[in-house]
């Protein structure tokens, strides 16, 4: 049972959103941030994260058991019930925002508590079975950990750095998981969910995907211009990651199929943890 709590917070997704937090937290202090700050927004970002996706099972328990890449997840298995995933879910973001309020800030906490409410009522609620533009939309949860972690060292977020490494985030979310769902686009038709494989075609997906690593090009290049504190080090690695990002895509949209979509979907998750561990060289130096 004390497995399948677990499960429901999807750790691995975790992990990356919590590497997005340290490039916020490394940033926004110019250097190695305080021990304590830094583990109050890595145990209330898991918090928040984990219990964001536990309320995510419980609301998609009825398309996960559909889904081949879902079938085992503990709903759906029975390892965990309904209610007390939901209970679970809802309790975790509880003491996310009480751990981030009272020894961090309110700012910080209001954060972590918005990006849980976008995913669960903009996203999973309002958008994912309704429009192939859902992850577009819906990735803007995803992309507030490093803006939490900002507003902790701060107290506020009034710079353009923690926006700008949320807007990283916002617009490489639909390349990332449009490439996902190509590889699982039949599951996705089965469970009636519009993703944009399903509504649009394969090789309409492909050049959406294609078309958003040029403006992660873009949006690169103005970070190294407008974040005080990334620099040589960040634009650098940033432009010549995209480009390898670019590089995968191109050959994606020019290869007929989805073989390569696997390829471009780990190289996405590589290349995301990637540019914020040079946004933490960045504030470390």
């Amino acid at each position: 049972m004390i497995n399948g709590y677990i499960a429901l917070t999807k750790p691995r997704i975790i992990s990356l959103l919590l590497i997005t937090a340290l490039g916020g937290l490394f940033l926004a202090s110019g250097g190695f941030p305080d021990p304590i700050t830094t583990v109050v927004v890595l145990v209330g970002g898991t918090l928040a994260a984990g219990g964001a996706n536990a309320i995510n099972h419980f609301l998609d328990r009825d398309i996960d058991v559909k889904m081949s890449r879902t079938s085992q997840r503990p709903l759906v298995s029975g390892q965990v019930s309904p209610i007390p995933a939901l209970i679970f879910g809802i309790l975790l973001n509880v003491v996310a925002f009480a751990i981030l309020w009272q020894m961090a800030n309110l700012i910080s906490a209001s954060l972590a508590l918005i990006a849980t409410l976008f995913y669960v009522f903009v996203y999973t609620i309002g958008l994912k079975r309704t429009t192939p533009q859902n992850i577009v939309i819906g990735g803007a949860a995803g992309s507030i950990p490093p803006m939490v972690g900002w507003a902790a060292v701060t107290g506020n977020i009034l710079d353009p750095s923690p926006f700008l490494l949320f807007a990283i985030i916002f617009f490489w979310t639909p390349p990332h998981f449009w490439a996902l769902s190509l590889i699982l686009k039949d599951d996705y038709e089965e469970a009636g969910i519009p993703m944009l494989p399903v509504v649009a075609g394969v090789q309409s997906t492909k050049k959406q995907i294609f078309a958003y690593t040029w403006i992660l090009l873009v949006l690169m290049v103005a970070t190294v211009l407008l974040a005080p504190g990334l620099g040589l080090i960040f634009g650098i690695t940033s432009i010549s990651l995209t480009f390898i990002f670019i590089g995968y895509t191109l050959r994606l949209l020019k290869q007929d199929g989805i073989g390569l979509a696997k390829a471009t979907y780990l190289f996405s998750l590589a290349y995301l943890a990637l540019l914020f561990i040079a946004v933490i060289i960045e504030g470390i130096l």
